[in-house]
């Protein structure tokens, strides 16, 4: 075999380097598409991404999210606080969001949001410390009503359900376990003694409600008033546990000031009356507990109906009936923990609707001579 001579030599070493030089630009080449490839698919699906981001959770959504922002929050908190409830979407987008926007001075307080609102809606509730959607209708569930008021005199009247679809519902044994799961703070197993009569009686609190749907749903109504009564005993959480009482005592005592008074100070002071008949052994002796033990309104009642033999009666029980009698507002609830310091037994209430208290029976009954007469 022939020896290559010196050119031909390089010649080959040429051609092998110029061989190399196109193979690494190939694959420069195809690396550098692969790249770009990538951060095309990457740009995009960021795109879309951010673009998904910044629209509502969930643009069908009318159910009322209750977001609770604490004093002092910042940015970074509430962004968080807004992902965990459903309320958007990203936490980082939306505090780039805001700031992109130049927005701040947040409030704190408890709001009321939708995974419908855009972020815009949902920015300005947070400055102006309300909700910024107009509901399409509001119910008003008053003070000291009874479930079966609540359902002939508010849902037969201001809804589309009538009295004895809300009364199925709230009587509904299974609803009324997954009720009991949802609200393990406030629905404990109280409400299923064996002498209470409705296990949500007292239970729905007597507010103004509103909402964001046409025909909202039974569950809808009944679950927006268990948070609103959990959100008004709260607060009083501590208080309760030193006194080793739970929520229903706290709301069935309520109930009787609410059918009973007819002023805050009145509650703090019928409080009393009831604190000090207890401390003494002695029954309640509250009209209401009757009327509602007889199941029928009654404007006054006869000697005979004190007698009236029932669970819930005060007249022939001594303490609390078995459940609340209707359903209590805040100032009935406050004054149960609150009560004025007296040493009143007794009261009436004269034909103005006026309460009068005695220390003594014989005080009472001159009270009555006076206020009722025979």
């Amino acid at each position: 075999m022939e020896k290559k001579s010196k050119i031909e030599i390089m010649f080959d070493r040429m051609k092998a380097k110029k061989q190399e030089v196109r193979i690494v630009r190939r694959i420069v080449f195809v690396i550098a598409l692969i790249l770009l490839i990538g951060v095309g698919i990457a740009g995009y699906q960021g795109y879309n991404y951010v673009t998904a981001a910044l629209q509502p959770v969930d643009p069908e959504s009318e159910e009322v999210i209750e977001v609770e922002v604490p004093i002092g929050s910042n940015l970074d908190s509430i962004a968080e606080l807004l992902e965990e409830n459903g309320v958007i979407q990203d936490a980082r987008i939306y505090k780039y969001y805001v700031k992109f926007n130049n927005e701040s001075e947040f409030q704190a307080g408890t709001y009321g949001l939708l995974a419908s609102m855009t972020l815009d809606e949902i920015t300005q509730s947070l400055k102006t410390g309300k909700v910024y959607r107009e509901p399409l209708f509001a119910i008003n569930f008053p003070e000291g009503l009874t479930l079966e008021q609540i359902a002939e005199n508010v849902i037969a009247e201001k809804t589309d359900y009538s009295a004895e679809e809300f009364m199925e519902k709230v009587t509904d044994e299974a609803y009324i376990d997954n009720l009991m799961a949802s609200y393990p703070n406030l629905l404990r197993e109280e409400i299923k003694g064996e002498n209470v009569r409705y296990a949500l009686e007292g239970y729905l609190f007597p507010a103004t409600y509103p909402f964001y749907e046409e025909n909202p749903s039974l569950e809808l109504i009944i679950e927006q008033m268990l948070d609103a009564t959990q959100a008004n005993i709260a607060p009083y959480a501590a208080i309760l546990e030193e006194m080793q009482k739970t929520p229903h005592w706290l709301l069935t005592f309520a109930s009787l000031l609410e059918e009973e008074a007819t002023s805050k100070s009145d509650r703090q002071t019928i409080a009393s009356v009831f604190y000090n008949r207890m401390e003494l052994d002695m029954p309640l002796q509250t009209d209401p507990t009757v009327i509602y033990a007889m199941g029928e309104h009654r404007d006054r009642l006869f000697n005979e109906d004190y007698q009236f033999e029932h669970p819930y009666s005060t007249y022939t029980n001594k303490g609390m009936p078995p459940g609340p009698i209707a359903s209590a507002g805040a100032s009935s609830i406050e004054a149960v923990l609150d009560p004025t310091e007296t040493d009143f037994l007794f009261f009436l209430a004269d034909s103005e609707g006026t309460n009068h208290f005695a220390e003594t029976y014989e005080e009472h009954l001159a009270n009555r001579d006076k206020y009722i007469g025979n």
